[in-house]
């Protein structure tokens, strides 16, 4: 009991130092149900037992709750209440200004700053709104990303959706918790507005791509501050890319550029906000899928530069050498041409693939350049191609992600999973009253 009563009293003690708010920045102003106060109870009993504590520590959980009991006024969703937002513009000008001194090394005094890092590292990513507003260490340290590099470097990764079913509006998706939230709608540029746009998450990061008439634009939504911003400039703007992403890194390939299909590819680093020029590829293409698999970027399917030839070719690129490698007939039997790029996911390094002609997923036989079909695709959503819907990889499942309409309006739904050697066996694991179009969607893990 010595363990826990010192863990309890240092949380309470650093809830009301360093002048904490009276709010709750959570994703939703319900209190955690059993299942996720147990497992965010158990996440920290790990991370104490791993520095020779080993009793089981709820202080922090119960800081959140009694934070949410006088705060109930919140409301859900994960926008920030008025006050909540005043507080945080208020810390943010004061760190800027140099105003406010920020010990972020020792966050609980009692315990120390490493055990207590080792704790919230294993905490499920949606309570770092309520760590952020315990008081000013815990929100610079949240504010600064540095948990999510030490997640990263302990090989600690959550899977979070994020899909856009109506202009300009996105929502997100925790399939752990199996809970929405929303996030600030994107700015009214002209060319999202026509839902013409690409988006790609990589690190704490969603990347959004459009073009003008006069120019491409790019926007980029930061977990870590809950708003957009204008995103850097590939070297070679593009549209209808191929692209897949590494923790904070990300590749695009292909696409369409100002005069025409393009081979070149390019490397983005979220953390250095860089863009960096890769070697091309062997063929020029537009239209076509990214994904990584067996440590290897590769690019699928597309159209070439002439004659709206479709590509039944696929390219591999290995990040060591810097090199190219052309795999015939591998997108052979996948979409294409008229519709939508293939669309693919990996899991567990695995290729899978939703044919949307015939419903139908197809897993990719590495040994013999072939795909077998494995069984349907879940539900009757509004598609138009192949577009309007979504197939991705979230952790060890394949998502399908849909919207129909409903009466009068839209509902998006998500399905889920678990590839095994039986045929699939979709599960509904979210739905929601929205669009009746995916225009987007994009998987963020960190």
């Amino acid at each position: 009991m010595l363990g826990e009563q010192r863990m309890i009293l240092a949380l309470e003690s650093a809830s009301s130092s360093s002048s904490a708010p009276d709010l709750s920045l959570t994703l939703s102003g319900e209190l955690p149900s059993v299942s996720s106060r147990n497992c965010v109870i158990q996440s920290l009993q790990v991370g104490w037992a791993q520095k020779g504590g080993g009793q089981v520590v709820e202080g922090l959980v119960n800081c959140y709750s009694k934070k949410k009991k006088k705060n109930n006024k919140i409301g859900g969703g994960g926008s920030w209440t008025p006050a909540a937002k005043s507080w945080a513009s208020e810390m943010e000008g004061a760190d800027e200004s140099g105003e406010v001194e920020v010990n972020t090394a020792e966050l609980i005094g009692v315990i120390g700053r490493e055990l207590a890092i080792s704790c919230l590292l294993r905490l499920p990513r949606s309570y770092y709104y309520d760590v952020a507003c315990v008081n000013r260490s815990f929100y610079s340290l949240v504010r600064s990303g540095e948990l999510y590099r030490l997640r990263r470097e302990a090989g600690i990764v959550e899977q979070m959706i994020y899909c856009s079913c109506n202009v300009l509006e996105w929502e997100g998706f925790d399939p752990c918790r199996q809970r929405w939230f929303s996030i600030p709608s994107m700015p009214p540029i002209e060319c999202f507005t026509l839902a013409d746009k690409e988006s790609l998450a990589v690190g704490t990061n969603i990347l959004v791509f459009g073009r003008r008439v006069e120019a491409h634009v790019v926007l980029s939504y930061s977990l870590l501050t809950n708003s957009w911003t204008t995103g850097e400039m590939m070297n070679t703007p593009r549209c209808l890319f191929g692209s897949a992403s590494f923790g904070e890194k990300a590749i695009v390939a292909g696409g369409f550029g100002e005069n025409g299909a393009l081979s070149s590819a390019e490397l983005y680093d979220s953390e250095m906000r860089t863009w960096t020029t890769l070697p091309s590829m062997n063929r020029a293409r537009q239209m076509c899928s990214g994904f990584f698999m067996d440590d290897k970027f590769y690019v699928i399917g597309g159209k070439a530069e002439k004659h709206n030839e479709v590509l039944s070719c696929a390219e591999e690129f290995d990040l060591e050498n810097g090199t190219w490698r052309l795999i015939p007939d591998m997108a052979q039997g996948l979409n294409g041409g008229s519709g939508a790029p293939p669309l693919v996911a990996v899991v567990n390094n695995e290729l899978y693939a939703a044919d949307y002609a015939t419903k139908e997923v197809r897993k990719y036989d590495k040994e013999n350049n072939a795909w077998i079909t494995l069984g349907l695709l879940p539900g009757r959503y509004t598609s138009v191609h192949g577009w309007g819907i979504a197939f991705r990889s979230c952790g060890n499942m394949l998502i399908v992600i849909g919207a129909m309409s409903v009466g009068g309006g839209g509902v998006i739904e998500i399905c889920s999973w678990v590839p095994n050697n039986e045929p699939p066996d979709w599960k509904i694991i979210g739905t929601r009253r929205s669009g009746s179009f995916v225009y987007n969607c994009a998987v963020m893990s960190c």
